[in-house]
């Protein structure tokens, strides 16, 4: 493949130039292409037992972030341990913590947890009467897409109320409010844009052939975090749980939609369809994270390649 310029994706704040100063050069610190010589081979996830095997007596963690982070993006988590585990990824509890840290931190939470619903019971009349700002970001809240289902999932993921503020809290944060509208979604489809454009000019130019508001239509993969597109509640959090890792690489999530274009490209091609019309398509579907994301990591390796033999900077570094 003939590349004469570096793809104008970032790894930090996005600048809708070409400038080589927002692309990142720091390559991933995985090689990743032997640890996926196959799409779809499934492997056994991280269950109890051997999650439990990464603990010491006191509890302290006996296996690195990284050796977790890539076990995790690799084979997954069993249901019985994605609870412990996000609270770990997400930064709930810190990663060399003992148990008796995490109790502490825990309870901390929980009190801070009730500090703020007693204060914001005392001034919220004040701040309804006297800060207009107050009303319009509560007004937008509630229209942000997604926001409600996701509060969902991650009420089936814990049980106590302030295990559900903290985690979605940190969630927002570790993938860099990509899920909210007007920060992280516009970023994110401007990026995607950019990647098709890099990876795929052919596909590009028939997009950009169908007006400037295709790949802007699909906002809703970014702002619901995909999910509507996949078959279970546990595909939707095997693919969240990558996305924590920061692994294979800074905003995963575009090279996830990147990926999600291609597996229909030739169909929007053949019926040459419009972003609605793709939409429709990806719900029709019904994908599973055992296929959808070592896919994407191929689809990351590949961009990566194509930088490195054409000798430009690479597209992505790792996450936070």
């Amino acid at each position: 493949m003939s590349v004469s310029r570096p793809c104008p994706v970032v790894s930090g704040n996005f600048d809708h130039g070409w400038d080589r100063r927002h692309v990142c050069c720091a390559a991933p610190i995985h090689d990743l292409s032997a640890r996926f010589p196959a799409v779809g081979i499934k492997k056994l996830p991280i269950d109890k037992s051997e999650w439990e095997s990464y603990f010491d007596e006191s509890g302290h963690l006996t296996k690195s972030r990284d050796f977790v982070s890539s076990n995790i993006l690799e084979r997954g988590l069993d249901p019985s341990v994605r609870s412990e585990a996000w609270k770990f990824l997400t930064g709930y509890y810190l990663w060399r913590s003992s148990h008796d840290e995490r109790l502490a931190v825990d309870g901390k939470r929980r009190r801070n947890y009730e500090a703020l619903c007693s204060m914001y019971d005392k001034i919220q009349p004040l701040l309804e009467t006297q800060n207009r700002d107050f009303m319009e970001i509560r007004s937008f809240i509630k229209y942000q897409q997604g926001f409600h289902e996701m509060l969902l999932l991650f009420q089936l993921l814990v049980e106590k109320e302030h295990e559900i503020f903290w985690l979605f809290q940190f969630f927002l944060q570790k993938t860099e409010h990509s899920c909210v509208i007007n920060i992280g979604v516009e970023k994110n489809l401007i990026m995607l844009k950019a990647v098709i454009a890099f990876m795929d000019p052919v596909f590009a130019k028939h997009l950009e052939g169908k007006g400037n508001q295709v790949v802007p239509s699909l906002f809703p993969w970014f702002c619901l975090f995909f999910q509507q597109v996949f078959k279970t509640i546990d595909d939707i959090w095997r693919l969240w749980e990558v996305f924590l890792t920061g692994l294979p690489c800074r905003n995963f999530q575009v090279i996830v939609a990147y990926t999600m274009l291609q597996m229909v490209r030739d169909d929007i091609l053949k019926e040459n369809m419009s972003g609605d019309d793709i939409l429709l398509v990806r719900l029709v579907l019904e994908l599973e994270s055992l296929r959808i994301i070592p896919t994407a990591v191929k689809a990351h390796l590949l961009q990566k390649g194509v930088n490195l033999e054409a000798g430009k900077w690479v597209l992505m570094g790792r996450g936070k």
